[in-house]
């Protein structure tokens, strides 16, 4: 005869910690995770891009103000009536462009300045000699601009002018100087 549960019987003891169900991420949390990834990546690239056009264009700049020093010290060092000459010498090595004016000279940056083939046809110099409005047989005008074209195709140019003295500092080396 069987009355039921017995006092003395016992119930299988409960666990003590429930079992929780595995839990992964969804769809839409690695969708999100993707997402701000990508984005923040392509920022750091944007930003790479813009720094190395800043250091393009700093390196030409640098690279321009050697050639502007150098032939301005080369100018420097010719006799009065070498410069006094070039005010109305013409380009007949090759001008460039086709007709340029007297005093005008177009050279690549090789011409004068280095050896290095990389730099063949980056850095073109235009070389402008005037004589002064007002003092014509004492001063000649200078202008050195050098152009090249960054990476990205933009052109930049940067210039320097300066007046050449007749009887000035080359006299001095010419004449004074010398034994």
């Amino acid at each position: 005869m069987n009355f039921g549960p017995s006092l003395h019987s016992r119930a299988a003891p409960a666990p003590a910690h429930p079992r929780r169900r595995a839990r992964a991420f969804t769809i839409l949390e690695t969708m999100m995770a993707t997402f701000v990834m990508a984005l923040g990546i392509s920022t750091s690239i944007l930003a790479m891009q813009q720094g190395y056009k800043f250091l393009d264009v700093a390196r030409g700049t640098t690279i321009a103000s050697q050639i502007i020093q150098s032939e301005i010290e080369r100018i420097r060092m010719m006799s009065w009536t070498t410069v006094a000459a070039m005010t109305t010498a013409t380009d007949t090595t090759a001008p460039i462009p086709a007709g340029s004016p007297a005093g005008v000279e177009m050279f690549d940056g090789n011409t004068y300045f280095s050896s290095v083939t990389s730099l063949a046809g980056d850095f073109i110099i235009t070389r402008t000699t005037t004589l002064d409005s007002t003092r014509p047989s004492d001063v000649v005008l200078i202008t050195i601009s050098v152009q090249w074209r960054t990476y990205d195709g933009r052109n930049q140019t940067r210039s320097f002018q300066a007046k050449y003295m007749k009887n000035g500092l080359y006299d001095y080396y010419y004449t004074l100087a010398r034994p």
